[in-house]
């Protein structure tokens, strides 16, 4: 594996950049922009190798595009009672809409990205409450959409229209550890993307230097409802609970930002 200092690390983006478009692909793996950014790096998952590596992170993504990146997984508090495939899950589901098919009939599914600023149509929304320090998710049978007033009867049936209890929730120490350590530090890489002869290429174009992680700044961004935290479960498996940032606002979490290219 290679070794980098972070200057050396810029000069391999940089050359990266330098090629212009790139075939997705062509550094031996077809994951996409992140993984070929990896392969070309010479690195897996995310592991860079430059001193004090644990305080980097590595983040890539399409530029122009909807989809929000993850910044990292963390389940909820009560941790004890496995709160989303024990509560949420059998509680709170809804039919797995390829149940009977790929999946047994009987499979169930919880799939919700969830705002600080608006309710779910299925009404969740992500509290910030700065008094107890803890992020908590909220439910307001009121704000559940038409559309899912069948759902909403069966929980009128089975536990009744009240607040969740007790409800998920993460405390801001716990949760200023796992996003500082894993945030720290940040190069974020941005990729042109265009497709000819059924072939996708990449031009990694736009290179920012992100430093020192701000834990109000992530706290803003829940309020603001450019950060999410996203709850992906089934009955056969729980795919983890994630917190997932708008495109073009991860610079709002540092206090220095530096533009290598772009």
């Amino acid at each position: 594996m290679q070794i980098y200092t972070k200057e050396k690390l810029i000069d391999k983006l940089k050359e990266l950049s330098a090629l212009g478009w790139v075939e997705n692909g062509r550094f031996g793996n077809h994951g996409g922009i992140g993984n070929s950014l990896e392969d070309y790096l010479g690195i897996k998952e995310n592991n860079l190798p430059i001193p004090n590596a644990a305080e980097w992170e590595l983040k890539a993504q399409r530029a122009g595009s909807a989809s929000l990146t993850t910044l990292f997984h963390c389940e909820p508090s009560p941790r004890a009672i496995k709160f989303v495939p024990q509560v949420f899950l059998p509680l709170y589901g809804w039919k797995h809409q390829e149940a009977g098919t790929k999946y047994l009939d009987s499979e169930m599914s919880f799939r919700q990205t969830i705002s600080g600023n608006t309710f779910s149509d299925r009404g969740f929304k992500v509290v910030v409450d700065r008094k107890n320090e803890k992020v908590i998710i909220t439910f307001e049978a009121d704000k559940v959409g038409s559309k899912h007033s069948e759902w909403l009867d069966r929980i009128r049936q089975s536990v009744g229209l009240k607040e969740l209890n007790p409800q998920p929730y993460w405390g801001f120490s716990d949760l200023s550890n796992k996003a500082g350590t894993k945030l720290l530090n940040c190069f974020y890489v941005q990729a042109e993307t265009k497709k000819e002869n059924g072939k996708e290429f990449y031009w990694y174009n736009k290179i920012y230097m992100l430093k020192g992680f701000k834990f109000d700044g992530f706290l803003n961004a829940i309020d603001e409802g450019n950060l999410f935290v996203d709850f992906d479960a089934r009955t056969g498996h729980n795919h983890g609970t994630k917190f997932r940032l708008k495109q073009n606002h991860l610079s709002s979490l540092y206090a220095e930002v530096v533009t290598i290219l772009g």
